[in-house]
């Protein structure tokens, strides 16, 4: 498996950095996250550092090397996710929860396969064209999509999310095949809040992801001006085995079984989370396949 990866994450006009990112790798699979933690609810980055941590965590104890469903292993880990976050303010006797977006990608073989939950995005790009990205968990995506309308539409404005008191909604996708040179593109809002998707489109494709990205991501902070939100992205490349030439790229190819390479941080700044061991993964776990029983047996 061989791909080139750039990740960027920039403050831009806010107070702090909410927004979080990563990847993650094996021999034969790779695992791309983002999460945007949410203003107006407390600790946005604890919930996004901690969708991060527990994503990861279960992408490596899963992957040996691969991750054996990958659509079941990304629902699973998104709402193992979002019970770490209402956990951790259960502990914390916190009145209102901390909250954030995610999007995440399990590259393996020759597909891709993504899910995501609320508006940080991810896009998909082959020969200079979109070929399809997400669409946002907000009133703004379904007043376009003429699910219904409304007169006065604020983008901001999310119907779901983890770490809410209710059961986030999210949308699984793929596995889409791969070809050459494809590149996936994730990003919090603070990206695509400011350029339209022709522009990151356009940009995305004009050069390596390693050049093209910082570019938008100063494209995306010059626009959004002295306001502007945090803008994080992380994007890859695809190469093809038989195609692969540049010296730029990762190659797992020389990866042992059982290694697992990662960027995504255990800490937080001041803030102290504890590490995930087993015991509080399979504890999530538990919790979400009884709430799967309990949910068949009201059916029958």
């Amino acid at each position: 498996m061989k791909f080139s990866v750039f990740q960027i994450s920039r403050r831009g006009g806010r107070e702090k950095n909410e927004d979080r990112m990563g990847y993650c790798y094996t021999r034969e699979s790779g695992l791309f996250v983002l999460a945007d933690g949410m203003g107006g609810h407390p600790e946005g980055e604890v919930a996004a550092q901690l969708a991060l941590q527990t994503v990861s965590a279960l992408y490596q104890k899963e992957a040996r090397p691969i991750v054996a469903d990958v659509e079941e292993f990304l629902g699973t880990a998104l709402m193992a996710a979002h019970h770490q976050i209402i956990r951790y303010a259960g502990e914390k006797g916190m009145l209102d929860t901390p909250r954030t977006t995610l999007v995440v990608a399990v590259v393996q073989g020759t597909s891709a396969t993504w899910v995501h939950c609320g508006d940080s995005r991810l896009y998909l790009v082959r020969d200079g064209q979109l070929v399809t990205r997400t669409r946002d968990h907000s009133y703004l995506e379904q007043h376009n999509a003429g699910t219904f309308r409304m007169d006065r539409v604020n983008r901001n404005i999310l119907f779901t999310c983890l770490g809410s008191p209710t059961k986030p909604v999210f949308d699984v996708t793929g596995p889409v095949t791969l070809q050459q040179g494809d590149k996936i593109l994730l990003c919090s809002d603070g990206l695509w809040g400011t350029l339209e998707d022709a522009e990151i489109v356009r940009q995305l494709s004009l050069q390596p992801v390693g050049e093209s990205v910082p570019e938008l991501v100063e494209q995306a902070l010059r626009k959004g001006g002295e306001h502007c939100d945090n803008v994080t992205v992380i994007a890859l490349e695809w190469e093809t085995p038989d195609a692969f030439e540049s010296t730029r790229g990762i190659s797992t190819d020389s990866i042992m079984d059982g290694v697992f390479a990662s960027t995504i941080q255990a800490g937080l700044g001041d803030t102290v989370i504890d590490e995930l061991d087993d015991a509080a993964i399979e504890r999530s776990i538990a919790e979400i396949n009884e709430a799967i029983r309990r949910s068949a047996s009201k059916k029958t």
